[in-house]
């Protein structure tokens, strides 16, 4: 049952988050409004969202226990606000290829590990509450280290530097704050 519960608020979340690839191709430099180490701070407008951002520091493709050469477009890991309409502070992962279906993403930030579920190349954790706690432990560890599997079979381990998240993610809810 909890299950199926998590699965349903994990669609709502989807539903809510259709901007998402919208925006994750706005970063760009002509948006981009802040830095901060391994972290970037971009701004939209209409509707207005805020967003700290940033690539893997390493990516490791494995199938079969070997180390495979894989194409993926863009891998990022990003926190996003909107001063209106949506819970502040939403964390999102796209992996740069459809992830298996029914599967989920293990992210692991020191000794916490959080699930997200996949939707197409994106993944999100179920509730506004599993965002704050990630974003909470993303604030104080090092790196967040994201494993999942391809449509193709794929295992993929991602390695982001949480090394100006806070500062990062900080800016873009004050820029989109009330």
């Amino acid at each position: 049952m909890a299950s199926k519960f998590a699965r349903i608020a994990a669609g709502l979340v989807l539903a809510g988050m259709a901007g998402t690839a919208a925006f994750a191709q706005q970063s760009t430099t002509d948006n981009r409004v802040g830095a901060n180490v391994d972290w970037s701070v971009f701004q939209g407008e209409n509707p207005k969202e805020c967003w700290g951002v940033s690539a893997p520091k390493e990516t490791v493709n494995t199938r079969d226990g070997r180390v495979v050469a894989v194409r993926r477009s863009e891998i990022q890991l990003f926190v996003f606000y909107r001063p209106e309409g949506a819970p502040n502070g939403q964390v999102t992962f796209t992996g740069g290829y459809p992830f298996a279906p029914g599967s989920t993403v293990n992210l692991k930030i020191g000794d916490s590990e959080f699930e997200l579920f996949t939707d197409g190349e994106w993944a999100w954790p179920a509730t506004s509450a599993d965002d704050t706690k990630i974003i909470t432990a993303m604030k104080r560890g090092a790196d967040a280290v994201l494993t999942a599997c391809s449509a193709r079979g794929t295992q993929t381990k991602d390695s982001f530097s949480l090394l100006g998240f806070t500062a990062a993610v900080e800016d873009a809810e004050k820029r989109c704050s009330g």
